[in-house]
């Protein structure tokens, strides 16, 4: 028991200083809270709601994004903007003439990332969650857009300090969650930074997402013969194998690596 209080005692305290990161760098204007509809973005929206901060919440929709996270946010936080991106992942794809890589994400840029500019925004990032975001600061400049800074309030909570929070707040979470693939963290379908496992849950839960990937990649590349791959199958088997943007065998540089 004793155990359980120490948790309980610290969760409340990290949710006081994260609503005390938010008012030490609240702006004149307010900010421009990032939502993704996952339970990151519940926190945040919570203790944003809580702090008593001016702020607007924005989706940045990708057109990957599954229906469940988006009806999710729609049913539980109408107040959240969503913000329909002027060109879609497929089509994207097809203006840049390969799909998105973990070398060469273009998605988060053009689709995930856009909003912002000249802005404070708030995010869920959590060290806990990658070696690249251990380095991330509590508060940071965008390295691609100098007019934009970033306030990541929550940045040290950890894993059960997110969910205990729900719990203590009785926040609601996206049913993906609770699917019994365990989907433990929600985001655009199929992203290049997924692990193969969790690609693999994807393709059996999101057919409709596959069957518009493979139009795409067979357009792709029938428009550029010089590929290796003469399908948009196995353009797509190889996209989701878990490879790099070099092939796995030779390291030989691929036809779109630049």
């Amino acid at each position: 028991m004793a155990l359980v209080e120490k948790g309980l005692f610290e969760v409340r305290d990290k949710v006081k200083i994260a609503i005390a990161r938010l008012r030490e760098f609240e702006p004149p204007e307010g900010y421009w809270l990032a939502f993704s509809g996952g339970k990151d973005s519940v926190c945040i929206l919570d203790l944003a709601k809580k702090s008593g901060c001016k702020f607007t919440a924005h989706f940045s929709l990708t057109t990957v994004d599954p229906r469940e996270v988006i009806l999710f946010t729609r049913d539980n936080f109408p107040e959240v903007i969503l913000e329909k991106p002027e060109m879609s992942m497929f089509e994207w794809i097809l203006k840049k003439g390969f799909p998105p890589t973990r070398m060469i994400r273009f998605c988060c840029e053009k689709l995930k990332e856009r909003g912002g500019s000249g802005r404070f925004v708030v995010t869920g990032i959590r060290w806990e969650e990658s070696t690249k975001r251990r380095i991330r600061k509590m508060v940071e400049p965008c390295f691609k857009d100098k007019r934009k800074y970033y306030v990541n309030p929550i940045i040290d909570w950890t894993l059960e300090d997110v969910w205990e929070y729900h719990k203590k707040e009785n926040l609601p979470h996206c049913k993906l969650y609770d699917h019994p693939d365990k989907f433990h963290r929600i985001g655009c379908v199929l992203c290049p930074m997924s692990t193969k496992r969790k690609k693999e849950q994807e393709i059996i839960r999101f057919p409709n997402f596959v069957k518009a990937y493979l139009h795409t990649f067979d357009k792709l590349v029938k428009l550029h013969p010089e590929f290796t791959w003469k399908t948009g199958k196995e353009l797509f088997d190889w996209w989701v194998s878990g490879w790099d943007d070099r092939d796995k065998d030779n390291n030989e540089v691929l036809p779109f690596d630049n």
